[in-house]
């Protein structure tokens, strides 16, 4: 990825075309919360409930965490920035929330189904936070829930394998599994902290 001149331009664009088709869809009403991020609490039905699988083979939904804001973010375990940079400012907003970090759990979707077998997505999750969920699935059903999140991404051929654009937002639902807002990829953890804290 590191040697794909145009990755950093393209990258923007695709942070941007999220970020864009967000706002778009947020339309006109007055906004519910005070946020760094984008808010999503009037958009019903954007995103929704997913299905995928955790490395132990056991099927996931959005129920499984009800009781706990969940911070989603879609990745893959050979991104050598973008994804390592979300996560790391995820431990981060754990810390900084203290006692209520126990109250937000991080879930990662992969991208990269093919490549991110079960072992190396429990792996990589665990390398930042012990308590942070991988899920995977069929290319399919990823590219489904993808799209309900509005999520942009596309395989880029670098030499002999690949690697993957995707844009960078990260989605975090309330206790009550409602999709609240996303936080944009630039915004600190101290950012995040204050956006998260008012839907705990």
């Amino acid at each position: 990825m590191r040697d794909h001149p145009a990755l950093p331009s393209r990258r923007r664009l695709l942070a941007a075309a999220g970020a864009a088709a967000l706002l778009s869809a947020c339309g006109e009403q007055e906004p519910k919360l005070r946020l760094h991020g984008i808010d999503l609490s009037q958009r019903p039905g954007f995103g929704g409930d997913f299905r995928l699988s955790d490395p132990d083979g056991r099927e996931r939904t959005l129920s499984d965490f009800y009781g706990r804001a969940v911070l989603l973010f879609f990745g893959f375990t050979l991104c050598p920035d973008v994804c390592p940079t979300a996560l790391t400012r995820a431990v981060q907003i754990r810390k900084r929330l203290g006692a209520d970090g126990r109250r937000l759990q991080v879930v990662f979707v992969t991208l990269d189904p093919n490549r991110d077998t079960p072992q190396v997505l429990r792996a990589y999750t665990q390398a930042f936070d012990p308590s942070f969920i991988g899920l995977s699935g069929s290319e399919q059903r990823i590219a489904e829930t993808a799209k309900a999140f509005r999520v942009v991404y596309a395989k880029v051929p670098t030499g002999s394998t690949y690697t993957i654009d995707h844009s960078a937002l990260s989605y975090v639902y309330d206790a009550r599994g409602r999709l609240r807002m996303a936080l944009r990829h630039e915004q600190s953890a101290a950012e995040c902290v204050e956006d998260i804290r008012q839907i705990l």
